[in-house]
């Protein structure tokens, strides 16, 4: 999953669980905030009618009996009543839920009951709000509060969600432009990124820098393998002279000329090797063109036609199966028939004795095609196929595989990546192993 989305997943599931604990801790903060405001009103009636009292005198109220005002809901009252003279003292007012009768009706009503002397006369008043009333102001609070809290938790994802979208913009562009696709650090790209994030400007250089690192030690590599190939061929061509000149020599004695003929196929091998690695050394260094136009069958037929003799000898069936033909519009015609003469002669050379190899062509569902070799020989061991390419590293040793310094596969690959295709390996222990090549 992208960074950029785990971030969105990230702020949505933390806005997610602030509004589930928003649902569970809203709803008693809120019936607080509404029974604490109505209390608040009922201290304020409380003080406005005493306020009237001592402005216009308890009798105006207080007739001899009780006093009792309801407004037309039913939902507030206020009721005065005179007092013995043996009552409670004169006090702090007390708020408390309790029901009440009102046209013969029960309803529970919030209530300020308190007593006062005034006159001599000791006096209560209650003023009281129907809970149906305080019940509502919560509804509507929760309600309110509920729907703030997600429109807000909302709003903030998009907004998380179109900020980390404009903060990782820079990363988006370093994977596309300076990762994504780049196998070797010629095709990497050394532009700076435009941002003014100090992380993805240090991360930038430090890209920048470790490839101009690898590009100087893979031309330095290179360089030196040429060099080297360069300088081994001409003492090896020398040697190879001296020892054509020996065996011409008639005093020379038999066993000293099996000696001899010993070191020449040695000498041969030695002279094979440094050419397989000067070609090495000049595909990668792009010293071949790509200017030809190939067809696949055609090179095919060269590469069977050369190791006719070897299938022959190990009694191993080849079938061809290229439907249709492809046709590489620009390639190397040498470099294209040592591609498929390695793998083929792997496959000859580790397969079982009277096996059989398939050349499969198809057109690659995605685009371009798809190139097959499948042996029927004994596979390779799922430890060893990462390294199946590693230059002068070989797996099977014995009589089934003749002598050699495993160069075949990484030239393969080397030849491959060189016509921008891609040289992939599967194999079974003891049911073979194909080798595929993707033309783009």
């Amino acid at each position: 999953m992208r960074l950029e989305a785990k971030l969105a997943l990230f702020n949505a599931l933390s806005k997610l669980l602030l509004v589930l604990l928003g649902a569970v801790v809203i709803p008693p903060v809120v019936s607080r905030v509404a029974v604490g405001h109505t209390d608040q009103r009922l201290h304020e009636k409380q003080a406005e009618v005493m306020q009237l009292i001592r402005r216009n005198g308890i009798s105006a109220f207080v007739k001899g009996e009780a006093y009792a005002d309801y407004n037309i809901l039913k939902q507030e009252y206020i009721t005065l009543t005179p007092l013995p003279a043996a009552s409670e003292p004169t006090g702090k007012p007390r708020i408390f839920d309790e029901p009440r009768q009102v046209d013969n009706e029960i309803e529970d009503f919030r209530i300020l009951s308190y007593n006062f002397n005034i006159d001599q006369k000791e006096y209560r008043l209650e003023i009281g709000s129907s809970l149906a009333t305080v019940e509502l102001l919560t509804d509507t609070l929760r309600h309110m509060a509920l729907w703030v809290l997600v429109i807000g938790a909302l709003i903030t994802i998009f907004t998380d969600a179109a900020f980390a979208h404009y903060l990782l913009r820079p990363l988006r562009q370093l994977i596309v432009r300076k990762l994504r696709g780049v196998h070797h650090p010629s095709a990497f790209s050394y532009t700076p990124l435009d941002t003014d994030t100090a992380d993805f400007q240090r991360l930038d250089e430090s890209l920048n820098e470790m490839m101009r690192k690898i590009q100087s030690a893979f031309e330095k590599e290179r360089e030196f393998m040429s060099n080297v190939s360069h300088e081994l061929l001409t003492p090896v061509s020398i040697l190879q002279s001296r020892f054509e000149n020996m065996l011409q020599d008639p005093e020379l004695g038999h066993a000293h000329s099996l000696k001899i003929v010993d070191s020449q196929k040695t000498l041969y091998r030695l002279r094979n090797t440094v050419k397989t690695l000067l070609l090495i050394a000049n595909i990668e260094n792009e010293q071949y063109l790509r200017d030809e136009t190939v067809s696949i069958a055609t090179v095919l037929a060269e590469v069977t036609n050369e190791l006719e003799d070897r299938l022959a000898q190990r009694e191993i069936h080849l079938l061809e199966d290229l439907q249709p033909d492809y046709v590489l519009l620009r390639a190397n015609r040498t470099l294209l028939f040592t591609l498929l003469f390695n793998l083929i002669s792997n496959a000859i050379k580790y397969n079982n004795w009277g096996g059989s190899i398939t050349v499969l062509g198809r057109p690659h569902p995605e685009g371009g095609y798809t190139l097959s070799v499948t042996d029927t020989g004994p596979g390779i061991a799922p430890e060893n196929l990462p390294h199946l390419f590693d230059r002068f590293r070989r797996f099977q040793k014995g009589a089934s595989a003749p002598e050699g310094y495993g160069l075949g596969l990484p030239i393969a690959k080397t030849i491959a990546e060189f016509h921008k295709a891609q040289l992939t390996v599967a194999s079974e222990v003891g049911k073979g192993t194909t080798f595929s090549l993707r033309f783009h």
